[in-house]
């Protein structure tokens, strides 16, 4: 079992610690919290050793689990990457790129693991049909929440559409051409809503929205590719996949079948992927162990966290 730490224990933090300890592949130690009174009242209400400092938590283990804000990220990574731990690190992975690249590089030079926290990787929607989505050329995303004071010291783009922006990346084979974007701000200092558009060197476009003042919660994206269109839902966890194929011989008299103005027939098939329950923290939690374990890379790499962020950053500075 790899022992572990947690760094910040806010909200997040005391979800992770929950997982860690309940997990079979790590040994819970400790954590750390700068906020004195917080710390204290967590060790005594769930019984977690509380240490004194960071780096006296780094000493004692292998894997570090940085859940404080952005604003900290490099700094605790830096000093556990120094240390020789392998380190778990919320999304985004840093402030800046500058930092991101910074962590990224130190990591590769001390052969240290890294994975950073897109957890919409690991929900059970988009598991059940990410190897049904090639190649796409057009995707859609809205990311909408109700208003929450946690979270507005960072732009609605590091705050919620990064995710998006990463699922986008981790299924779009190419390199970013061009972005656009706008952003407006409502109730915070920095932007609540924006829109952006991702264009990508092989033609794909991607149109992502993201709020963080709506009436309702809304986590959607649909990727539309050659005969074929994926609809993920990543609140409710479900998806749908609706499949064109060319009308066989002998045609079901119910079947759907679309004509276009050359007289090309498509029969339509539709497909609710079977969506398997699960715990998408513990699993991204789980899958940084096994990466540790088997000498493998992380689903969602530092290298990955930061390419995510330098496009977070291109949006942002389009305001």
């Amino acid at each position: 079992m790899l022992k572990v730490g947690v760094l910040g224990a806010g909200h997040l933090g005391k979800i992770h610690l929950r997982l860690l300890q309940q997990s079979d592949k790590y040994e819970l130690i400790g954590f750390y919290d700068s906020f004195t009174e917080n710390a204290q009242k967590v060790a005594e209400e769930f019984g977690y050793t509380l240490f004194d400092s960071v780096e006296s938590l780094i000493d004692e283990v292998d894997v570090i689990d940085i859940v404080t804000p952005t604003l900290s990220h490099f700094e605790c990574a830096k000093l556990a990457i120094e240390k020789g731990c392998h380190i778990f690190i919320e999304k985004p992975i840093t402030k800046t790129v500058l930092e991101a690249e910074a962590i990224r590089t130190l990591a590769s030079q001390k052969h240290i693991r890294g994975q950073v926290g897109h957890v919409e990787r690991f929900n059970p929607a988009f598991t059940a049909v990410k190897d049904m989505i090639d190649a796409p050329m057009f995707i859609e995303t809205h990311r909408l929440a109700e208003f929450n004071p946690r979270g507005t010291d960072v732009p609605v783009v590091l705050d919620l559409m990064i995710h998006d922006i990463d699922i986008i990346l981790s299924v779009v084979k190419s390199p970013v051409k061009n972005v656009h974007a706008s952003g407006v701000s409502v109730i915070s200092e920095t932007p609540d809503i924006a829109n952006a558009r991702i264009e990508f060197e092989n033609g794909c476009v991607a149109n992502l929205t993201a709020s963080r003042i709506s009436m309702k919660n809304m986590r959607k994206s649909r990727f539309f590719q050659k005969d074929a269109y994926i609809s993920v839902d990543f609140l409710e966890k479900t998806a749908e996949v609706v499949k064109m194929k060319d009308v066989p011989k002998h045609q079901d008299e119910f079947a759907m079948i679309l004509q276009n103005a050359e007289g090309v027939k498509k029969q339509i098939y539709f497909d609710n992927p079977e969506v398997t329950e699960n715990n998408a923290i513990l699993d991204e939690l789980e899958s940084f162990a096994d990466a540790i374990n088997n000498d493998t890379t992380p689903v969602v790499s530092l290298s990955q966290g930061t390419e995510a962020l330098r496009i977070a950053q291109r949006i942002i500075d389009c305001f």
